[in-house]
């Protein structure tokens, strides 16, 4: 049985929207499938439709459902397509994009640092499984990436098969049940580092553009702290607002 709303200060589709996401959390409704109707969700939750639609708007404004005219409401997937083009920034200097094919090159489980722990919203120490590989794009390395998370949430990550699917938020939530939903990052200019001028074929002193993502479960928790660092002769990171 579903818990009655109580009174809140918190606008009626508010309260609808976090019952609803509650709901898909617990896994009532997987990725990949149809909710019941707005019409059937209004009835049992006593509200309007009216109340009910703003909340499934809601709801796909942060990429939790996706709204199909005439056909229904579907919890959203990590498909590799969606998966590009909400989370990957960097395309040519002329705008347009291609496809990153990633290479690992280590990965490993092992005691999270200090700044690890603090995105992670874990602490220092605690086991996380680290992966580090490189993009390329048109068959030339264009990022260097190291991204954790934490190993109780993704037991055995770490031995999975030795080629990861490009796409990583796609195996986070078919293989571990684990949906990013939205994600923060903040950009700084680097210079190159030694590694990053092997891995990146990049002169010395070459300025990179570095990007600190945390990546955020439908909860609001984190779920991925990812660095990248990326070549900027060829490539710029877009942003369309």
């Amino acid at each position: 049985m579903n818990q009655p709303l109580t009174p809140s200060y918190r606008p009626l589709y508010q309260q609808i929207k976090d019952a609803l996401l509650s709901r898909i959390v617990a896994g009532e409704w997987p990725p990949g499938t149809f909710i019941p109707s707005e019409s059937a969700l209004a009835k049992e939750y006593g509200v309007s439709v009216g109340t009910l639609r703003k909340a499934l708007d809601a709801l796909a404004s942060e990429h939790v459902v996706i709204r199909h005219q005439g056909k229904g409401t579907v919890v959203a997937t990590h498909d590799s397509d969606r998966s590009l083009f909400q989370f990957f920034h960097l395309v040519h200097l002329d705008g347009t994009r291609s496809l990153p094919i990633s290479r690992v090159l280590a990965r490993d489980c092992r005691a999270a640092s200090r700044d690890e722990a603090e995105a992670l919203g874990i602490e220092e120490g605690e086991a996380v499984v680290h992966i580090r590989r490189v993009r390329d794009l048109d068959e030339a390395p264009a990022l260097l990436e190291d991204l954790v998370v934490a190993a109780e949430r993704f037991p055995a990550l770490e031995q999975e098969p030795a080629t990861l699917p490009n796409t990583l938020y796609q195996l986070y939530q078919q293989r571990f049940g684990q949906s990013v939903a939205k994600a923060e990052e903040r950009l700084f200019a680097v210079t190159a580092s030694p590694t990053e001028e092997e891995v990146l074929k990049v002169a010395p002193g070459t300025p990179l553009l570095e990007i600190r993502r945390i990546a955020r479960d439908l909860q609001g928790q984190a779920l991925e702290y990812r660095v990248s660092r990326c070549e900027t002769q060829r490539h710029c990171y877009l942003n369309e607002l």
